[in-house]
């Protein structure tokens, strides 16, 4: 069977808001926005991140959606961030409206590729204590470790910011202010038997390159499961069959 990020959505959609409605199925790129001009420069803070964002939705050409939009910042190889690489991958929150004028639901992800991607793009990059036992990273889709790296962390920010936008929704654990996700359960596993540092069951095309699901027009993407709260574990595409 073959299995796409609309599957891998599917998990997602599981999960209500405060109405009770489900997460919609569909997400719309509805614009996009290049700061090229590194205008708050190559190192961000959680705080000027919110800056930089202010900067788009004054700038960009799409307009502010309070009710379903969420915003996504994606730094290029050269940007540090605050606690990028020892504590964090991607973070999702909410702006101020002191800084931007609005409460946007937001996620941050950078690109590892040259920073640490034995933390932040694995398992195409391993760190060192994971390989001297004979495992081996695996083969990115897209032949580029920092960006097939970053874009399952983009699928974890997305599936996190959409179950709990505001910090105040889906969450494991009792403290609100360092909360356990839909992803942070599922860190690491890719595929059906994974755990203790293997990745589960995936895919290989002809040329080695390892994936779990295909996107639009037979794009290939590694991307990490997450939780179902209706399976009570960690699910992917394969496992809604």
């Amino acid at each position: 069977m073959t299995q796409t990020v609309s599957d891998w959505w599917k998990t997602v959609s599981l999960y209500t808001d405060q109405t009770g409605a489900n997460v919609s199925r569909n997400l719309l790129i509805a614009g996009e926005y290049s700061d090229h001009k590194y205008s708050h420069g190559t190192h961000l803070t959680r705080l000027s991140v919110q800056q930089v964002i202010a900067n788009g939705v004054k700038t960009a050409p799409f307009p502010v959606d309070h009710k379903n939009g969420i915003y996504l910042i994606l730094t290029s190889v050269d940007v540090t961030m605050q606690d990028f690489c020892r504590a964090v991958c991607g973070f999702h929150y909410f702006t101020f409206p002191s800084l931007v004028g609005y409460t946007l639901p937001y996620a941050w992800i950078g690109n590892s590729g040259k920073q640490c991607p034995e933390v932040c793009a694995y398992p195409f990059a391993l760190p060192g204590y994971m390989s001297g036992g004979g495992l081996a990273a695996l083969k990115p889709p897209n032949n580029d470790v920092g960006i097939d790296g970053m874009i399952s962390v983009i699928g974890h920010e997305l599936a996190e910011l959409s179950s709990n936008p505001l910090i105040n929704a889906w969450y494991a654990g009792e403290d609100p202010t360092a909360p356990t996700e839909i992803g942070d359960l599922c860190e690491g596993l890719y595929g059906t038997g994974g755990g203790g540092g293997y990745t589960g069951q995936v895919m290989r095309d002809r040329s080695g390159k390892t994936f779990n699901m295909y996107g639009k027009n037979g794009r290939k993407f590694l991307v990490q499961w997450i939780w179902s709260p209706v399976l009570k574990a960690c699910a992917g595409p394969n496992a809604m069959d």
